[in-house]
């Protein structure tokens, strides 16, 4: 649907230059919600805007359904652009126009006949939950309404593609809740693919499939949400899933490290995903002579699949505790021992995905 082949954009100030992009190789697939993400400066916001060549590549080529958009004439490339939709932080509304006006003013600019425009705004309107408000100007909404007013203005020629940068970042969790969630009917109801722009993890985890980390103008990783948040293979990545799920050891709990090792270990145990529907920490408890403590627990929800890790005590002799731990890994769960400064290493031979749910 949206391919980046080689992409590069080069900024030239003076003498100086400052290399936005390097090298950028994506694929968003037709049906994604996929996220780019990166602190300011990674070259997210330069990435999405040689979607619709409001930023023209250095070099490299944008596809858009096969479709080389970098080589497309002017006039027809004006054309080709109704097919993509964009909304932005800010809104950019005309604050001297209703929002019926504003939602219908790619429409005016199409030259569609007046009925048929009416009947496209009135529509838009009660699928964003505006209707009541398409003779209010922007200054009497909130941002929320603001907000979904820009996204009905970029649904308004019914594009194929939906571009979203930084949209949810001027708002307030709640609201934001709730357009992540809009977005997500754009997706699922209007077949939309949406390519969104964001610094927040938070956003990735709600409504995001894929997702590509940035940084410095590169691309550092992409995959699917749930390797990315499971698997992080950076530094940058590891930061940005942290801000969503807690992997760190509290220090109350490198505290208790210092109790006697013969007798008591401390280990994080790493889930993703649950399919047995066996309680494992409970079933090791019972079937080992050993008591286990559940001292943290961090679970979360990616896709309807849980994900998270719990921290441990386990309390019993040397022995038992290394055979309770052995059968827990057999049941293909990542298992990490915390060392007293806090540090961690795995104890399984190989990382793998499995099956466990705490009981």
């Amino acid at each position: 649907m949206i391919e980046f082949r080689n992409v590069s954009k080069v900024f030239k100030t003076g003498d100086k230059q400052i290399d936005a992009l390097k090298d950028i190789d994506i694929t968003v697939e037709k049906g994604d919600i996929f996220g780019v993400i990166g602190f300011s400066g990674a070259g997210k916001s330069t990435l999405i805007r040689t979607v619709n060549l409001l930023e023209k590549p250095s070099s490299g080529e944008v596809l858009i359904e096969g479709k080389n958009y970098t080589t497309i004439p002017e006039k027809k490339l004006r054309e080709a652009k109704r097919n993509i939709g964009m909304i932005f932080q800010h809104f950019n509304l005309l604050n001297s126009k209703t929002v019926y006006d504003n939602v219908a003013m790619p429409l005016i600019l199409a030259k569609m006949k007046k009925s048929d425009i009416h009947t496209r705004v009135k529509e838009i309107l009660q699928f964003v939950g505006l209707s009541d408000k398409a003779d209010n100007y922007p200054n009497e909404l909130s941002g929320g309404q603001k907000q979904r007013v820009g996204i009905a203005r970029a649904l308004a020629p019914n594009p194929s593609i939906l571009l979203c940068d930084e949209a949810t970042s001027a708002l307030d969790p709640q609201t934001t809740k709730s357009i992540l969630e809009l977005l997500k009917r754009v997706n699922q109801e209007y077949k939309i693919t949406i390519l969104i722009i964001t610094h927040e993890m938070e956003v990735i985890k709600q409504v995001c499939n894929r997702v590509a980390v940035m940084e410095d103008g590169q691309l550092i990783e992409s995959g699917s949400v749930f390797d990315i948040f499971a698997h992080p293979r950076t530094v940058t990545t590891r930061n940005f899933v942290r801000s969503v799920v807690r992997d760190e050891v509290p220090e109350s709990v490198i505290n208790l490290i210092n109790l006697d090792r013969e007798s008591s270990r401390i280990y994080k145990v790493e889930f993703f995903g649950t399919d047995s529907g066996q309680p494992v920490v409970s079933k090791t408890a019972k079937r080992f002579n050993v008591e286990i403590n559940v001292l943290f627990g961090n679970i979360t929800e990616l896709q309807g699949i849980p994900f998270g890790n719990l921290i441990i005590q386990v309390i019993g002799a040397h022995r038992e505790v290394e055979d309770a731990i052995q059968y827990i890994i057999e049941q293909n769960v990542e298992v990490k021992e915390v060392e007293a400064d806090g540090s961690q290493h795995r104890v399984n031979d190989q990382s793998f995905v499995g099956n466990i749910v705490h009981g």
